[in-house]
């Protein structure tokens, strides 16, 4: 009985040791630069490769899942998976509901829109926005433009959106500068540019990006930290940084 229990005490005990070498990650890969599936169905991008960095430093196995969005909050909370690496801005109202790691990309907003053709978000009066479902884009829209009866479309991801735009079903499309400027370099055949200065409000987008983990799982927070701060004292994050953003 008693190497029976001692057993069960080891396996135990192995099977916590193999939980805590590995995190699972969920994320929304149709958001190149940041997340994306390649051509073999293989996740990459920014996010993907910083997320990859820290589980190196931190001797872990990372896995990675393909979500909507807006689905990536409820997927923490209801345990489904450790972190959500998305290019997810923190911001108060995602406060309430999860917790955040240090901030590894400082992010700003734009406006695409036909090239020569409005000056200012408010020129787009009347005329079609695209924006990702439960995205800081879409609370930004709807906050500052209402007055300006700015027709607002949800998508659920800013490929369709994008894609709408260049075949003149939507005249705009408001998204994150890096993702706007991948977008206007390999798909815009140059008729598409950027309305106005971009925007980087702190309660939407300044604090920038960070990884969002479940409240209260402060273990995971402090190892995700650890990491991402390793990552950028030894050259690795300047390296990923390098190979996506760059000029």
């Amino acid at each position: 009985m008693k190497k029976l229990l001692t057993a069960l005490i080891l396996t135990s005990a192995a099977a916590q040791v193999t939980a805590a070498e590995q995190i699972k990650f969920v994320t929304e890969a149709t958001y190149p630069p940041f997340e994306m599936m390649d051509e073999n169905n293989e996740f990459q991008g920014f996010d993907i490769d910083i997320a990859r960095a820290v589980c190196t430093e931190l001797k872990a196995e990372c896995s990675f899942a393909n979500q909507s969005f807006d689905s990536l909050i409820p997927s923490l909370k209801f345990r489904r998976y450790d972190a959500a690496i998305a290019a997810m801005d923190v911001t108060p109202a995602r406060q309430k509901q999860v917790d955040f790691s240090d901030v590894y990309y400082e992010n700003s907003a734009v406006l695409v829109a036909e090239k020569g053709k409005y000056n200012i978000v408010a020129d787009l009066a009347g005329k079609a926005v695209g924006v990702q479902n439960g995205t800081s884009h879409q609370a930004y829209m709807i906050d500052t433009y209402a007055d300006e009866k700015v027709l607002l479309l949800n998508f659920p991801s800013y490929q369709k959106a994008f894609l709408d735009l260049k075949n003149g079903r939507i005249n705009g499309v408001f998204a994150d500068s890096a993702v706007a400027h991948d977008w206007l370099t390999k798909h815009s055949g140059g008729n598409y540019e950027t309305v106005g200065k971009a925007v980087t409000d702190a309660k939407y987008f300044g604090a920038g990006f960070a990884i969002a983990v479940r409240k209260g799982n402060t273990e995971l927070l402090a190892k995700l930290n650890k990491g991402l701060q390793t990552i950028k004292a030894n050259g690795t994050y300047d390296k990923i940084y390098a190979t996506y953003f760059a000029k």
